[in-house]
């Protein structure tokens, strides 16, 4: 159940208090004044603060804006007998969650706590997806092959230069353009993936220009396209090697200009966008066969960065083993398998056709498969490895 700390340096709205939110099933402390209930605060584990404006030595506001910059995800209520609007605003600029008068509404106050706690429930969701979302996009390795991607993406990312990632299937291609963005200026603004293989080549100036209401029979209503929504941070365009030589031309001018125009529209819109761009394609040989614009290629290719296939980067299978061990058993909610030497080495001889992709499916079949441990004789059997 939920803990509460209430600083009020009134001994009766403390006991009331504590008697109304114990009988509702809280957890109660109680401090009388600022000092106090900062102390408290610093040393425990709170869900909720409500605190009294109006107290001696160290007021209200004052404790709100110290309980700020200490840790914790505790939502502050500021109470107070001498309620006004300059007070209200203060309190919740200060970050407080809401504001209550004396005498105190109960039904309110309880309200107040319950949408308190919602809240605090879904900044703590929040930040576990984040944790679980940003680990499993992490570049794991040590090898040389990896440690010169990661060095020049260390370069690379501060700048808006654009990026074109080359690479096998499965090899990490969007690892490295999220590495790319989450590391450079634009990391708060939005990171838009377009996969230019699942599109259809009729969709695909629409779905990264956006349209009109009625620029096609299908087009019911406005809708915005990918640069649009990617403005301010970064676009990266998968398989760009199997756009349309159409939206080719577009893109070109976007890049140009930085300007689109919806379909269907001939008004010019302004996006700042940064473009990375990734390939499992020769774009040479494309474009020798006339399927590919050679100065959309030099625009893009600013700086160009090969991601190593699997074999190339067998040292780093213990490394990315561990990750995946953890990552998957996170997921199904288990403890990690013991991955036994003797099972690294027999994972390192097979020939990875489809690297990292393939790698994550054979362990996560081994993890479900094998109880607690996972041997050499395990991954003979279950991997199903292909002699190189």
């Amino acid at each position: 159940m939920a803990h509460i700390l209430v600083v009020d340096d009134e001994r009766s709205i403390r006991n009331t208090l504590k008697e109304i939110l114990e009988y509702e099933k809280y957890t109660v402390d109680l401090a009388e004044h600022g000092a106090d209930g900062l102390e408290k605060y610093k040393n425990g584990s709170y869900d909720i603060v409500l605190c009294d404006i109006k107290m001696p030595e160290m007021d209200g506001l004052e404790v709100l804006e110290k309980m700020s910059m200490e840790e914790g995800d505790a939502q502050v209520i500021m109470i107070s007998g001498h309620g006004n609007i300059d007070n209200a605003v203060e309190a919740i600029k200060k970050g407080a969650y809401d504001f209550i008068e004396k005498p105190l509404d109960l039904n309110r106050l309880l309200i107040t706590i319950r949408n308190a706690l919602d809240k605090s429930t879904l900044i703590t969701e929040t930040k576990v997806l984040k944790k679980r979302v940003s680990k499993g996009f992490e570049m794991i390795g040590e090898s040389n092959a990896i440690e010169q991607v990661k060095a020049i993406i260390e370069k690379v990312a501060p700048t808006d230069a654009r990026v074109m990632i080359t690479g096998s299937n499965g090899t990490g291609k969007e690892l490295v353009a999220r590495s790319l963005h989450d590391n450079s200026t634009r990391a708060a603004g939005p990171f838009i993936e377009v996969n230019c293989a699942a599109i259809p080549s009729e969709l695909i100036e629409s779905e990264l220009f956006g349209h009109e209401k009625g620029a096609f029979t299908s087009a019911i209503k406005q809708r915005k396209g990918k640069f649009e929504q990617a403005d301010g941070g970064t676009i990266f365009l998968d398989e760009i090697g199997d756009m349309s030589l159409s939206a080719q031309a577009k893109v070109l001018r976007a890049l140009q200009e930085n300007k689109i125009t919806r379909v269907g529209s001939d008004k010019d819109i302004n996006v700042n966008v940064r473009v990375v761009a990734a390939t499992n394609k020769n774009l040479k040989e494309v474009i020798e066969k006339s399927q590919f614009r050679e100065d959309l290629y030099h625009r893009l290719s600013v700086i160009l960065i090969h991601v190593p296939s699997l074999n190339e980067r067998l040292d780093d299978i213990p490394l990315l083993a561990d990750h995946f061990n953890q990552l998957i058993c996170d997921e199904y909610g288990t403890s990690p398998r013991v991955i036994k030497d003797d099972a690294i080495k027999e994972l390192q001889k097979i020939n990875w056709t489809g690297n990292i992709r393939e790698f994550r499916n054979v362990l996560e079949r081994l993890i479900i498969l094998c109880e607690k441990e996972i041997t050499g004789k395990d991954v003979i059997t279950f991997a199903m490895p292909i002699s190189k």
